[in-house]
């Protein structure tokens, strides 16, 4: 004997909360929509020249606001990066290799529209004499 079969509800289209406005992601993709259209990766990040010294940790901080001379995707990282973003989290945002980001980043670096930091390196171990301290300070309560 098989068990009761149960029958899947679908939301009611009309009691549903009305969605946030998000803008839409931008579509760089092939005519097949394979996001790995390479004239138009040439086309964003040039011809082949010095490139900054990037890593996937590498925070980038926006200094001044877009400027009209600016290409549209750097329009949208200078936008992204008013707080400090990570090469690696600017490029899954954009939907772009890091071969490219690193080409945008570095024109923006030179233009002295962005600034690139080293990321915030943690100890591997904390301080002897600071744990010991606590220790202290604990076994005093």
């Amino acid at each position: 004997m098989t068990p009761p079969q149960r029958k899947r509800r679908q939301p009611d289209p009309d009691h549903l909360p009305p969605l946030p406005s998000v803008p839409p992601a931008p579509e760089y993709g092939g005519e097949d929509g394979d996001n790995k259209n390479p004239e138009r990766l040439y086309v964003i990040s040039g011809a082949d020249g010095a490139r900054a010294e990037l890593d996937l940790v590498t925070l980038i901080v926006a200094r001044a606001d877009p400027p009209p001379s600016v290409t549209p995707e750097q329009t949208v990282l200078l936008r992204l990066c008013t707080a400090p973003l990570s090469v690696a989290e600017l490029s899954a945002y954009l939907n772009l290799p890091f071969s490219a980001m690193t080409a945008l980043i570095t024109e923006l670096i030179t233009a002295e529209l962005v600034q690139a930091r080293a990321p915030i390196v943690r100890q591997a171990l904390p301080d002897r004499s600071l744990l010991e301290a606590v220790m202290h300070g604990l076994q005093k309560l």
